[in-house]
């Protein structure tokens, strides 16, 4: 069943099922009461990453407080995506909105990569954490991707699982066309790469290509920013070998 894009969505903690009540933390409180003004017996979608979508009606347990009481189940929880997301940190603004948009393009696993031309750095997990689950709430995505701690990309490489297989952006590709190297992938356990503003290191690039697991594709013929890299090379990855066939 496709997301109701028309109820307001809430990702809590606490398990939900049949008659289930779960409190508003201070900052649901506030946005359902004194933002959305909502009323006693309105109803919201809730979620947790665990036990699918629940409609949920809102009681008044006192001035300050808000149950959530589960009242009939939307959406079954699907399967946790499968797609890694390995990206080198941008400038904060710039990384929010990256973050945001690998969630909603279905990526189920959220690695900061240092490189050796890297920009940005990771100042707090639990924001990026945030942005993901913000980005859930907008988009009608029940699976809450994990933000995993950043590690160098050597690191990465020297203890990557053969199984899994690498695609990563290059702008020195020979072609403009990615869906043949694409199309050529037959591993199910695929992870996007996306270098920094500077681009992969000649170190870097030599070492990706070296590998097995990874296969290089290109992005067509426009020099793009990395956070509209991260959008391209994912949509293309799904489109072509991902969950949108």
């Amino acid at each position: 069943m496709r997301a109701n894009y028309r109820m307001q969505r809430l990702h809590v903690e606490a398990a939900l099922g049949p008659e289930t009540a779960v409190e508003a933390n201070p900052e649901q409180f506030n946005y359902l009461a004194n933002v959305l003004r909502l009323v006693e017996g309105a109803e919201i979608l809730v979620f947790n990453g665990r036990d699918g979508e629940w409609k949920a009606r809102l009681t008044f347990a006192s001035r300050k407080k808000i149950l959530l009481v589960c009242v009939e189940q939307i959406r079954l929880q699907p399967a946790d995506c499968d797609l890694h997301f390995l990206f080198a940190p941008l400038k904060v603004g710039r990384m929010d909105y990256l973050v945001q948009k690998a969630v909603e393009m279905g990526a189920g696993l959220l690695q900061p990569v240092m490189t050796q031309h890297v920009q940005g750095k990771i100042t707090s997990l639990e924001r990026l954490q945030a942005n993901a689950i913000e980005a859930a709430e907008q988009c009608g995505v029940l699976a809450i991707p994990k933000v995993a701690p950043p590690q160098k990309l050597k690191d990465l490489l020297e203890r990557w699982p053969a199984e899994r297989r690498i695609i990563f952006c290059d702008e020195d590709s020979e072609t403009q066309n990615p869906l043949p190297a694409l199309n050529a992938i037959k591993e199910r356990s695929l992870a996007v790469l996306i270098g920094p503003e500077g681009g992969f290191s000649d170190e870097e690039r030599a070492v990706l290509r070296s590998l097995p697991c990874v296969t290089a594709i290109p992005l067509g013929p426009r020099i793009l920013r990395a956070d509209t890299a991260a959008v391209a090379a994912l949509a293309v990855v799904q489109a072509a070998i991902g969950d949108w066939r």
